[in-house]
This record gives C-alpha cells, structure tokens and sequence, in this order.
C-alpha cells in the first residue's frame, strides 16, 4: 500500500491550525438536535487523539500547545494522546492504532459521533488532496469493518455538511430548483434538498475557498493568492471575484462532491435505512439537476458565458451518476426508478455533452414513455365531449361542508402531461402551443361546439377572456382550457364553413342565425379581442381562403355585433379596424331579389356604413358614398309603412316588407320597437270584473288580444332590436298598469328562444330587482311562474339554470306554505318546483348552502326521491362528491317526511338508494291510531261546520280557534260523514273552511284523508263488501271534492293516492279518476284552447280561458287575475307520467297502457316527453313487453323524432328473438359519427392518425333527416342536436325485442371487424388481403383470417357483417377514419345504456380478447408474445394507417371510450372484465389487463374506495402471473414488467395528491396497507421492487420519509 509522505511547503502546517484560521466548527457539529450534544461532540476528550491520529497518518504534524478552546472542560481529564513518529505509518497500522485510543473510551457511541465528527471535517477539507482523500476512503473502509461507523448517521451529517459548505450556491440552486417547480408540463423535482437542521445559519463564511491550503496541485497552479492571509482573503470575499478564484472554487466544489460520492458508494454496501436512502437520492438528483450552476458574482457574468465543463467537473459527474444506478437497481431496488422519472432530470436544459448523463436520461424517457401509456386511453386525442349527455360542465361543486373543491374533475377537455396525467386549467391552456396537436384537439372540439350551440354557461367556464378585456385583479378561471386565440381561431374556421355551404347553395340561413347569436354573446363578453379577430378574418379571407367571400354574410354577421360596447370603442380607436371591416362588402346578386334575407344582406352593407358614420367622424373618408345613399331607400320605405303612425299588421306582410323590416331593425332599432309594441296594444284593453268573492275597487285592466310575432319575423331581426323589444316588453310585463295579453307574452317568450345566449335573463332577478318582495305584486309574480312552469323551463335547463331556480322558488313556497289563503300563487309554485325536479338529469342539491333541511313541501320531498332514482339508474352519478353527498342530501330530504315507499317501489330503485331507504319505518300503521284517537272529537266539528243548519259564524270560530292536530283531518272527518249521507254535506262551509287553511294543511289534509279512506276501504272489505262496489263509491265521494264543489287541489290528491302503493286500491282509484269522464273532457278543452303543443308556431290569437274555469273553486277563490297559461289539466302533465312509474312498478301493465292511450295526445305538450320516454325505457329495461314500448314511444311526435329507417320494421316484427342485421346497428353508430362524434380536423396540422394520410372528404354537414341545423326552441328536450341524435339512439335500443345480450354482442362484433369490412366495402377488396405485409410475423393482424378467428362464425344468422356497399362513402370519411370514430361512437353510446348492457359488454370483451389465437398459443416465446400484445395494443387511429388493426386493439379502444363516457358511480362495476379475464398466465395477458384498467384509476384518483378497489384488482392479475406458487405458460423475468412498477409507484401517488403529482406528493396511508398486503403473496423478486409502496419504515422511503402515514396506519 502506498504511504503517505510529507508534502512539501505551506501544506506542512498542521490541520488544527487550518481549521482555526480558515473554517468554521464543522458543520456536523451542529448536525445534532440540540446544541448541547453537539458542543460536547467537540469538546470530547477522545477528540484532540483521534485528530493527531488522522493527521499523522495524513502526513501532518499537530502543535504541541493546544489552543485554549481546544481543552477539554474538565481540566481535570487524563490527557491522552497518540503515539508519534516521525514518518507516516503503514495504511495497515491505521486500524491497530485506531483500536488503542477505542480501548481508552467506554462510551464507543460516543466516540464513533466523536469519530464521524472528524472524519467529516477532514473529507471538507482534504477533498482536494489526491492521496489524502484515498487514505480518507480506506480509514473509512477500516473502521466500517469494526462496526464503528453508522452510515445512516454519518452519510446524512456527511452531504448536509457539503451542502453548507457550498452555502453560496445552495442558494443559487434553491432559487432555480423554486422556479422549475412551477412548470406546468411536468411536476416539479422531488429532489430539492429540505431545508432541515442540517443547514448552517450561523455559519459566517463557506469553507471552500480556503480547501487548497493542503497544497494540492491545482492550487499551486492556479491560485497563487492563497497565499494570502485568511483575514485580508475574507475581506476580499464578496467584494471581487475573478476568474482564477471562481476556478479554484469549483474545482474544489466539484472534489469535495467526486469524494462525496465515493464515500457513499462505500456506504451503499451496507443496508442503510430508507431515509438515508431518500436523503443521498435527493442530494444526488439537485447536483444533478444543477449541475452547471455556480457562485457569480456581478463581475462573472462574461466569463459564465464561455464556461465548459471541465475533467474535475466531469468525474464528480460520473460518481454521482454511479449512485444514482447503484441507487436504482432492480436487484437491490434501493430507490424506487420512479423516483427518477418524477425528478425532472430529463428537463435539464444545459445538457452535458457527456454519454454516461445522456443514457440515463434516455432511459428515463423511455421508461416514462412507458409508463404513461397506462396513464392514457388508446384513441385518447379521440376523446371529446359531444355534447350528447349533460355532464359536460365543468362545474365547481361544492362538497358536504360546502367549500368549493378548487381541483375540479369534470373539465370539458384535458391535455396530457409528460406523466401521461390528464392536465387543464388556465395555466395549461395558454402554454398550448399554436399548431401543436393539443390545439388542433381544442380547435376539433370548438368547432364542434359552435355546430351544435351549447349553453351560454359552458362558455363562460371554459374560455379565457381575451388579454385585453381582463381585470388586472380577475383570479383565474378555474375549469377554462380554452384561450382567446383558440376561440377566435374556431370561430373564423366556422365563418369559413358557412360560406363555403352558402355558395353551395345550400340553404344555410338558420346556421348563420344561431352562428350569430354565439357570436355576439362571446364578443359581448370579451372573448374575443375584436381588433385582432377582425385582422386574422381578412388575412383569412383574403390570403388563404380567396374566391370564398361571395356574399355578405360577414358584413351581416359584424353588423349584429357593431352596437356592442367592447366593439364600439375599439372601431372609436382603431382606424385599420374600421378600414378592415368595411371591406367585406359585396354586391350581392341574389336569383330571388324578393326573398326577405336576400333584401337583409342587400342593404346590409348601407346600414353597417350608416352606424360607422355615426360612430366616429375620423373615419367618414373610407365608408363608401353609394352605400350611404342606398340607406335613403331604407328611409323611404319607413316613411311610406308605417305613415308616420308606427304601426304594421305583421301577419298580413309580404316578404319584401319582412326583409325591409329586418333591415330598418338594423337601422333604427328604437322606432322598430315601438311599431312592435304598437301592434301588441293594438286591440286596446278591457276591464276584468271581481269574481264573487272578491271585494275591491280596484279596476284590472287587461289588454285585448292580437296574434303574437310568428318566429320567422323575428329571427331576422336584429340582436339590438331584440333586446330593445324584451326589455320593453318586460316594462310592460312587470311593472305596467295594464295587465299584458297573451300576444305579448308570447311574443317576449319566442324573443328570448331565439337568441338564448345573447338575451337570456333570469325572470326571478327581474321580479326581485322591480319589487323587493315579489310577492307583493301578485300579478307579476304569478305570471313569472305561468311563463317559467309552462314557456321557458326547458331554456333554463338548458342554461344550466334551473338548479338555481328551484332554490329560488323554494324560498317562495317556503314563504306562502303557510299562509293562509294564498293556494293560486302556492300550488303553481309547487307545480313549477315539481316540474324543475322531474327536468333534473343530475344530481343537484336540495339547499343552496348544503345545511339542513329542504325547505320543500311534503309532495316534493317524495317526488325527489322518486326523481333521485330515476337519475341514478338511468344515468348513473356523475361526480364523487355527489356519491359523498347521497346521505346527507337523503337526510335533509326526509327529515320532514313521514312516507316511506313500498317494497314494490323500491325494488326497482337503485340498489345505493334501495339501501339507504330499506330501514325507513312505515308510520301509516301510526298515523290510523292518530286520526282513531281524533275522530270522535273531529266528526263533532265536522257535524257543526257542516250540517245544512250550521251556524255560518262558526266556520269563523273553526278556522281561528281550533287545534292544528284536528285541522288536519278535516277532510277525514268529512269523508266519513260522506259515505254514509254524502247530500248532508254543507259544501259552502267546507269550501270556504278549506280556502282559509294555509296551503300546508291543505295538503296534509289530503294525506291523511287518503290514507283514512284506503283504511276505511279496507275495513269495509274484510265485512264482505265488494270491491268494485267500494272503489265506486270512494270515487264518486272524490268527485264532490275535486269536480262538483272543485274544494281540492287534483294534482296532490293524485300525487297523494299512487304514494300508497303499498295498498293495490289506491291505484285502482287513480285509474277510476283518470278513467273518469270529467278528466277526460277536461283534457279535451285544454287541447281545443291550446293551440299545437309547439307554441311558437301558433300564428292565430290566443283564447284566454275564464280564471274560474281554468283552475276551478279553490285556486281561484279570491283571485282576479287572470290566467295566461294555467289550467289544472296542465298542473297534471308532470303528475301523469309519475302514474305510469307507479303502475309498472306494481305490474299494472294493462292500466299503463291504457292510460297511455288515453293521454298519449295530451302528453305531447308536456316539456320533457323525450326525457321521460328515454329514462322510463332505461328504468324499467327488460321489465316491459313489447305493446308498452309501442305505446311509450306515441308519447312521442314520432315524425319529427329522427329514428333510423329501419327502426318501426324491427320493434314490429312479428318474431321478436331475431336480432335486426349488422347493417342496422352500424347505421346508428354512422349516425353518431356524422351527428355526435366531433368531427376530424382536415388542417394540416392535424393529428397524426386523424388525417392518417389520406385525401379526406369532409364530413356531411350536420343535418339530421335532411334538416340543418335546427335553433334551440325546436329541440328544446333534450336540448342539442347532439343529444337529440344521441338519446334517440338509445331509445331505440331500449325498445328492441332482444335482449341486451344480442344488441352488445352485434356492436362488439361490428367492432372487432370493422376496418377489413370496410376497407372491403370501399374497395372491393376481400378482408383475408389485409394487414398481411406486416413486418412481425406473430403480429395478429385484424385484418388476417386467423385474428377472425371462430368469432365469424358465431355472427347472427340475420347478417355476418355489413353489406351496404356505400357505407364509407356515406360517412365522408376514409374507411381509416372511420373505422376508428365507429369505434368511440360505439363506447359512446353504450355508456348511455342501463348497467345490465355493461355487464353484457364486460363478458364480450373478455371473451373476445381470450380468444385470441396468439394469446393461447403456448408454443410462443416471452418475446413474440411481447411484441405481439405491443402490436395489438397500439392505438387503432395509428394501425388503421396500414390497415393493420387488431381484433384485442379495437376492444380494449371501445373499452376506453366506455369509460370515459361513463359517469363515476357506473365505474364500479368496470372490475367485472378482469375479473372475466382471470386466471392471467402471461406477461401478454397482464399488459392486456394494465392496458384495459390502467387509464381508469387516474379519473378514479379521489374516489377512494373505486381507486382501491381497481387496483387490487389489477394486484391481484400479477399476483397470477408472478405469485409465489404461479405457473406461467413461460419464465418471466421480473424486468419485464418495469413499466408496470413505474406505473403503480405513479399512480398511488396521482391518487394520494388527488391530481398532478408534485414534488409534496405522497402516498395514502390505506393505499399502502393495501399493497402491503398484496405483495406478500408475490415472487420475492418482484415484491422488493414494490416494498417502496408499503407502509413499512424499514423497507419503504415513503413510509419513512412520512411518518405520519405510518401513525395512520397504525
């Protein structure tokens, strides 16, 4: 062994004179926890020996004099010192030497600290000494070897040390590692060093300018100022720095670190505790990362830019890249790779020019390349909303307690993360680069938005204002991902369409209509920066697009929005805009010079020119003079219609008067408005009398009616012009002396649906701004509800306002429910609560603030229940927190509530509802006894109220002085006295009685009076009465009440009776009512007096029925206003359908059916028919013969419902087990594709696998049955096109004769076989010619006969596959494309169906994976089954490129694609394809099983238990193929499955933060226990690869890095 000699010169001074002169205490001395430990450290008695023992063998001599601090405190002490020679001994003597001085100290723990003190110190300061860093390393190795370092003390003390030695760059570091941090496309670094204890805040200067006092060689030739005193050297630091300084510096930097490393590789052979472990990785991983920071000062800057990594540099690298592998070997698995893959590494910019650094870095990439393939859905850039469900508002929900959840999970679109995590929010959205594939996603997904109009409230949360328009205090938006630039883009690729259709000469008008009304409200909001939109249209236009601009559309389009204000004031600064504007003027040549919007766009460019000139002087110069003068036209025209009256007969106007008009909207909008109103009051007004039982001198005017505005009249008219007209109108309507006609409200409800995003308004915030009480103007108030109940409700559902509105009504009814009197404004409220319930498609909550309980009255409590399981049945529970929130919403709802529901009701109830509700206890039994024990006491008040000789001054006494207890069974009291001297009966007191009760005990006393005549009806039964006697006599007893006198509410009674299910009679007496002759002519009026059930087709005059006739004796008492739209056979529109619930749910098939055929004709003017004919088909689907659906589906305007053609032919055919072709299910996907899906981008910038290289054909436009593209009052349920298509596609699977068996069975088939047959049925190509050129002869080909497979053969008989020759061509798409939207469009649509076609889906699709011929075939290697699964497990949009899709491809895409449709609550069945799947034996067959579930648990990232669930699941498929007593088909090495460790470490983490992983994440406690678990059953091989992911502190660096993840399991 080579000895150590003196070195020469300066160096031969001894260490302890170095360390007084130039450093401070040894960072490691303040290491300790407390400053008492560590000062007794320093001041050991073993310390001075060992010192003098380190630096003889070092080659130094100590002094003979101790300095004064280096005594001992108790002078007392032996002293003892080393022996001494004057050369440096043997290496080999250190050990012996080294063991003397341990056999002087009792205390070793003690002297070891005492030991690793000093060891520390000498490595700061020989770091740079060759020779003596060697012997460092051996005295190291030696004492290791007798147990006399702890690595898991010293290694930590050793690299806090060097970090405070470099304190100065520490900083620097920190700074950056604080600023990568917050780089959105990538979580920040876990390795930046904490700021622990271990750091020095005393320590006054940094140790390594002074290292090379030692003499080591690259001082003496660099630095022959550290000669210099170390007084005048610390004066100097700070002040200048120069280059042979900071050179000095880090090359001492980079020895202390090379050393270092060395050391701890030294330290790595031991088991060190997982801490330590965690500790070196993140030192390792910052040096790193930071790697080419170094100290400047102010002066270095120049010389920083010409710096290059030097050798000393370089070999300190390669030593930390030698820990870190050490560090991430399989077979130790120290430190989990993951750690790496989240470190940010691969991120450094200033990459090295250096191979060991760029092989680590790639392989970082590839293993998170691979690990985020399980983060995403194959086909993800696919996925989009579609506006087909209504779960597609990001909203903020709030969770129990009421706070907002700020990580939202429900945005409209996500981009993904190099992690693979789905990303989105403001910050994500703006560093979305323009033509990059994420914006040509977003751009897909805008474009499809403005062809299909969805509400103004999605708008709102997901785009970004433009920069212009944005407050400087504005936070930022939470659920937008879609930036200005997007917006503004989409918007001009959306001009651009509709011009190109225009010269089609299609007739486009409407599109361009509800195009406008898009665009106006996103530039009336700031959405757009108009000056920057307006120069991007021209370039369009005029550069890339020329010969496109025929018309004047544009102009038109811009002259919509020049009044609104963001556009007046740039068009006031911006001359060019100005400029710009006018230049999209054409002349237009129309073949119809008559046609009114030909006229419009004639005259369009004079009006906009008219408005500029108006606008601002300065640019007068480039309007044109022809233009200006053409308006004189306009003014003429004016003159001679209207004759200085303002007035004009609308329904008599020829269609040049039509487009005149619309252009003087243009022009002069005020005059326009009053002509408008002039016609409204044209009939003038007459006085309503007091009805009889109303005392009051007020005179009530009401105005005669005229015809209302047709709806073609007014879509051409200007926006300006309609919000002029709706804010007069509500003048009129809210705040007028004369009460409005029909005509006018009519007219204000048709302004409002044609522009619903530029003119909704909320009519509750209108009625309260206008009176602070809306109640005290009873006439507005009442017909705010009449209008909201039987006009506007859809448009608030469609708004997303209706969840507000119920709160807002509920206050009302909350208010009214008790006072007395007021039953009109009370039960329309209540019917307009009942009907806003039955709208709901989602879970909403029943208080605004999440507390207590509903304010809502006992009919509505039930209804919502009833409603809540229709939701989550028919369409699942989209959102955890509404999962969190189902038992405290059940609680509020029944804290009131007395009912409990049948067992015949709630077997058909969600089982998560059915649970919840099972141990409700049924107190009618209790509620019999209460009226048992009243009833004597209540038959003598009932026989003094009543009798034909009663005082009528006792109904005043009745009403004031007796107990509430016995109020309530007025109405059962005389129901008793009726069935036996039913004439005896005083109606007169029992009507006015009834109308002095409060609306609440109106309602009770139909509860009760119902269950006291079912009770009655029973006993009367048991003494051998006849049924259909007794159910006569109950129903013509019930005919005084709601037809002869009209004393009671129909709705509430009926509501009432199919509650008591629990006894057959009640419905028996429901079906006698709807039965009943007086009903049924009841309904006849209303249909006679209604008009279509379209209302805004209507162009005759409206007939105002009678108030005492429209809503009889007790709605009506002491009212006299009139009614507009009530009627009581309206109030029972929602009431019906609840009945035919009712009487399925008790197998009264025959009685729904005739119910049904009675009212079909009336259901047409319910609102929400489509609904209910949709959720009724799913809630009770396999339950309902084929005649019911038949009936079902009449409730329906069938014609102008857009069902296949082939449809009626297969839901009447005559053998009902046939399952229709293959042909007919393909033509409802195809129809989801041209209608649903959004639409590929044809840019050239498109993605990779949407343009998949082939000339495309746009996409049919979006016409449904040869329609365009329909306004929102024609669809109004479901709401948009694309829910239209959507839903009506799933009525019409709900409504075949097969089972759902059959139906998923023919769509999987369709999928796995889809791209042969259609590249077949394009080209003429057989299907067994396909895909054969590939070059990996196992790859299974989808288009080879072997991949077929025997599934061709199980086909139905009715058809092996698809036969329409001209089905791609149909589509405009290529057969690629297409191959692979049929696919999502599929996913799609099953996710609408009801959970029994999802199990059905989940057994197909094992099956078809299980069956594949190379994933049984035991004869292939680990290696062709690996490349073979790599292969069919490519995205399908990327194997169509060579027509190479794969049978297992295809399904596991439809999988996904079901997925991400699916709402949270229907994941929890997902585990059931796994579970059809096992027992796994291949490492194939588990990637399949990663690949299936993997993209799942992200979504699942907050839903604990699902998470959990899933992933023990997909736990439990390696524990098959890698589990201790496993046998797989073939030897599996562990490594083959890295890419599955990485993503389980990933993913754990993904949950424990709830999103994004970030530097701070951490694991779950119970996710660790879980695995923990899991893990004991697998492979040792493969367990240590995931001990990280347990809660165990002595293997995991989570659990010990975390303890309080330990405490909580514990």
């Amino acid at each position: 062994m080579m000895q150590r000699a003196p070195t020469p010169g300066p160096a031969t001074q001894s260490f302890s004179d170095m360390e007084q002169l130039n450093n401070p205490p040894p960072p490691q001395q303040q290491r300790p926890s407390s400053s008492s430990s560590s000062r007794a450290h320093h001041f050991h008695p073993a310390r001075p020996a060992i010192l003098d023992l380190f630096n003889l063998y070092l080659g130094s001599s100590r002094q003979k004099s101790d300095e004064p601090v280096r005594e001992p405190p108790n002078k007392a002490q032996k002293r003892v010192t080393a022996i001494n020679r004057e050369l440096p001994p043997p290496n080999e003597q250190f050990l012996f030497d080294f063991e003397r001085i341990q056999s002087q100290f009792p205390e070793q723990e003690q002297l070891r600290a005492v030991t690793e003190s000093v060891l520390i110190s000498l490595v700061i300061q020989c770091c740079s000494h060759a020779p003596r860093a060697e012997f460092l390393l051996f005295a190291l190795r030696s004492l290791c070897s007798i147990g006399c370092i702890n690595w898991d003390a010293f290694l930590p003390s050793l690299l806090s040390s060097v970090s405070s030695a470099e304190t100065p760059v520490s900083q620097t570091v920190a700074a950056v590692a604080s600023g990568n941090s917050s780089h959105s496309g990538a979580p920040p670094p876990s390795n930046t060093v904490p700021n622990s204890t271990n750091f020095h805040s005393s320590n006054p200067a940094s140790p390594l300018p002074s290292m090379q006092g030692v003499g080591s060689p690259a001082q003496s030739a660099a630095e022959p100022s550290s000669t210099l005193s170390p007084m005048k050297s610390n004066d100097a630091n700070g002040q200048q720095s120069t280059r042979a300084r900071t050179s000095v510096r880090e090359n001492a930097i980079s020895s202390l670190r090379q050393l270092s490393c060395k050391i701890i590789l030294v330290g790595l052979d031991s088991n060190l505790m997982p801490v330590t472990l965690a500790d070196i990785f993140n030192h390792m991983m910052n040096w790193l990362v930071n790697w080419d920071q170094k100290q400047q000062g102010p002066d270095e800057f120049d010389s920083a830019k010409t710096w290059r990594p030097d050798n000393a540099l370089m070999e300190w690298l390669h030593n930390c890249l030698d820990v870190v592998w050490v560090l991430v070997e399989d077979n130790k698995c120290r430190v989990p790779f993951y750690e790496l893959i989240r470190s940010g590494l691969q991120f450094i910019e200033n990459i090295p020019d250096d191979e060991a650094l760029f092989t680590l870095i790639l392989e970082i990439h590839r293993r998170r390349d691979m690990m985020a393939t399980h983060m995403q859905m194959l086909d993800q850039h696919l996925h989009c909303p579609t506006f087909g469900t209504p779960r597609l508002l990001p909203q903020a929900t709030t969770n129990i307690s009421g706070e907002t959840v700020t990580n939202m999970r429900y945005s409209p679109i996500t981009y993904p993360s190099v992690l693979g995590e789905p990303l989105h929010g403001e910050e994500i959205a703006s560093s979305i680069q323009r033509g990059s594939l994420d914006w040509e996603r977003a751009l897909r997904f805008l474009r499809h938005a403005f062809r299909n109009t969805p509400s103004p409230d999605w708008w709102r949360r997901v785009l970004l204002l433009a920069p212009l328009h944005r407050l400087p205090a504005q936070g930022p938006t939470l659920g937008a991902v879609f930036t200005s630039e997007m917006i503004s883009e989409a918007t001009i690729d959306r001009i651009v369409e509709l011009l190109k259709l225009t010269n089609s000469e299609a007739n486009c008008w409407q599109e361009w209509l509800v195009f406008s009304d898009v665009f106006f409200f996103l530039m009336k909001h700031g959405c757009i920066d108009f000056v920057d939109f307006i120069g991007k249209l021209v370039s369009r236009l005029q550069d890339n697009d020329q010969h496109i601009l025929k018309t004047n559309h544009v102009t038109w389009l811009l002259a919509q929005i020049i009044r609104v204000e963001l556009v007046m004031n740039a068009l006031n600064t911006n001359v060019e805009a100005t400029r710009k504007i006018l230049s999209f003027h054409k002349e237009d040549r129309s073949t119809d010079p008559n046609n009114p919007q030909s006229i419009l766009l004639d005259f369009i460019s004079s009006c906009q020119n008219l408005r500029i000139w108006s606008l601002n002087t300065s640019t007068r110069e480039y309007l044109n003079n022809e233009q200006l003068q053409k308006g004189k036209q306009i003014d003429e025209w004016w003159r001679q219609v209207s004759k200085g009256e303002r007035i004009m007969d609308y329904m008599n106007m020829d269609e040049r008067s039509i487009g005149m008009f619309w252009v003087v909207s243009y022009t002069m909008a005020q005059p326009a408005c009053e002509t408008v109103m002039n016609w409204l009051t044209s009939a003038g007004a007459t006085e309503i009398l007091p009805g009889p039982n109303i005392q009051s001198n007020e005179r009530l005017m009401v105005m005669q009616e005229v015809s209302p505005l047709p709806v073609s009249l007014i879509s051409g008219f200007s926006i300006n012009l309609c919000l002029k007209l709706a804010h007069q109108m509500e003048e009129s309507i809210f705040s007028g002396q004369v009460l409005p006609s029909i005509a006018m409200v009519e007219t204000y409800v048709r302004v409002l649906l044609i522009a619903p995003h530029s003119l909704f308004r909320s009519l509750m915030t209108l009625l309260t701004q206008r009176n602070q009480n809306p109640l005290s103007r009873p006439a507005a108030s009442l017909l705010v509800f009449e209008i909201l109940n039987y006009r506007l409700l859809l448009l608030y559902r469609y708004q997303g306002k209706h969840k507000g509105l119920i709160h807002d009504v509920t206050k009302i009814i909350a208010t009214l429910k008790g006072k007395r009197g007021d039953h009109r404004a009370f039960r329309l409220a209540e019917n307009l609560c009942l009907n806003l319930i039955l709208s709901m498609r989602e879970f909403f909550y029943v208080k605004r603030d999440g507390k207590g309980p509903t304010e809502f009255t006992e009919t509505l409590n039930r209804t919502t229940v009833t409603n809540l399981a229709i939701i989550i049945k028919t369409r699942g529970v989209a959102e955890v927190e509404h999962l969190l929130y189902l038992q405290t919403m059940l609680e509020q709802i029944l804290a009131t509530s007395q009912h409990a529901w049948s067992e015949k009701t709630l077997r058909y109830f969600p089982s998560i509802l059915r649970d919840a509700l099972a141990g409700r206890i049924d107190k009618r039994g209790l509620a019999i006894q209460a009226w048992q024990q009243a009833e004597t006491t209540v038959i003598n008040q009932c026989t003094q109220l009543l009798s034909a000789s009663a005082d009528p001054t006792y109904v005043v006494t009745y009403v004031n002085h007796s107990f509430p207890q016995h109020r309530q069974y007025l109405c059962a009291g005389v129901w008793v006295l009726m069935y036996s001297h039913p004439e005896s009966i005083n109606s007169l007191h029992l009507g006015r009685v009834l109308n002095e009760f409060s609306p609440e005990e109106v309602t009770a006393n139909i509860y009760t009076m119902v269950d006291v005549l079912l009770h009655h009806l029973n006993v009367e039964l048991q003494r051998g009465r006849s049924l259909q006697e007794l159910v006569l006599k109950v129903c013509a007893n019930l005919a005084f009440f709601i037809w002869t006198h009209e004393l009671l509410p129909l709705d509430i009674l009926l509501l009432a009776l199919i509650d008591r299910d629990d006894d057959p009679n009640a419905l028996r007496i429901v079906i006698n009512i709807l039965d009943s002759k007086e009903l049924q002519q009841r309904v006849k009026l209303y249909l006679m007096n209604r008009g279509p059930p379209e209302h805004w087709l209507f162009s005759g005059t409206f007939k105002r029925t009678e108030l005492h006739k429209a809503l009889g004796n007790h709605l009506s008492w002491k009212d006299r206003y009139p009614t507009f739209f009530d009627d009581i056979a309206a109030r029972l529109l929602p009431v019906i359908p609840l009945i035919i619930y009712r009487l399925i749910e008790n197998d009264a098939i025959d009685a729904a059916d005739r119910v049904l055929q009675v009212y079909s004709t009336f259901l047409h003017y319910y609102p929400l028919n489509f609904t209910f004919v949709r959720d009724i088909l799913a809630y009770f689907y396999g339950h309902l013969p084929g005649k019911l659906i038949l009936r079902i589906l009449n409730v329906l305007d069938v014609k102008k419902i857009p069902f296949s053609e082939s449809f009626p032919q297969h839901i009447n055919s005559s053998n009902a087990s046939i399952c229709p072709p293959l042909d007919y299910f393909a033509t409802l996907l195809l129809g989801l594709v041209n209608h649903v899906i959004p639409p590929l981008n044809n840019s050239k910038n498109g993605q990779a696998g949407e343009t998949l290289n082939c000339p495309v054909r746009p996409p049919p436009h979006n016409k449904a049955q040869g329609e365009g593209q329909k306004p929102f009052y024609q669809i109004q349920d479901p709401g948009t096109n694309t829910q239209l298509i959507l839903e009506t596609a799933v009525i019409e699977l709900l409504s075949l004769p097969v089972t759902a068996t059959q139906i998923v069975s023919s769509l999987v088939q369709i999928v796995v076989h889809i791209q042969p047959t259609l590249v077949q049925s394009s080209s003429g190509l057989h299907p067994t010619t396909v895909g054969q050129s590939s070059v990996l002869p196992t790859s299974p080909s989808g288009g080879s006969t072997d991949s077929l497979g025997g599934a061709a053969n199980r086909a139905p008989s009715s058809g092996s596959g698809l036969s329409n020759s001209n089905f791609v061509w149909r589509s405009g798409y290529t057969c690629q494309q297409l191959s692979c939207l049929l696919i999502q469009g599929c996913g799609l649509l099953l996710a609408q169906l009801p959970q029994e076609f999802h199990v059905q889906l989940y057994i197909e699709a094992a099956r078809v994976i299980k069956e594949s011929w190379w994933l049984t075939d035991g004869k292939r290697s680990v290696g062709e089954l690996e490349s073979a699964v790599c292969y069919a497990l490519l995205d399908p949009t990327w194997a169509a490129q060579d027509n190479t899709s794969t049978a297992i491809g295809n399904v596991v895409a439809l999988l996904h694609a079901f997925f991400s449709n699916l709402p949270v609550e229907w994941l929890e069945g997902t585990h059931v394809i796994i579970k059809h799947l096992r027992p796994v034996t291949s490492i194939a067959g588990l990637r399949i099983a990663f690949r299936i579930m993997g993209p799942l648990l992200p979504r699942l990232a907050n839903a604990h238990t699902l998470f959990s669930k899933i992933l023990s699941v997909l736990l439990n498929v390696i524990s098959d193929v890698f589990g201790r007593n496993s046998q797989p088909s073939a030897p599996i090495e562990a490594s083959e499955i890295a890419d599955i460790i990485d993503y389980l470490h990933h993913i754990v983490h993904y949950e424990g933060q709830g999103g994004p992983v970030q530097a701070s994440s951490k694991p779950r406690a119970e996710v660790l226990v879980l695995i923990g678990r899991a893990i004991e059953n697998l492979r040792p091989d493969v367990q240590h690869l995931l001990r990280h992911l347990t809660a165990d502190v002595n293997y995991s660096i989570y659990a010990a890095t975390h303890p309080k993840l330990v405490q909580n399991t514990n």
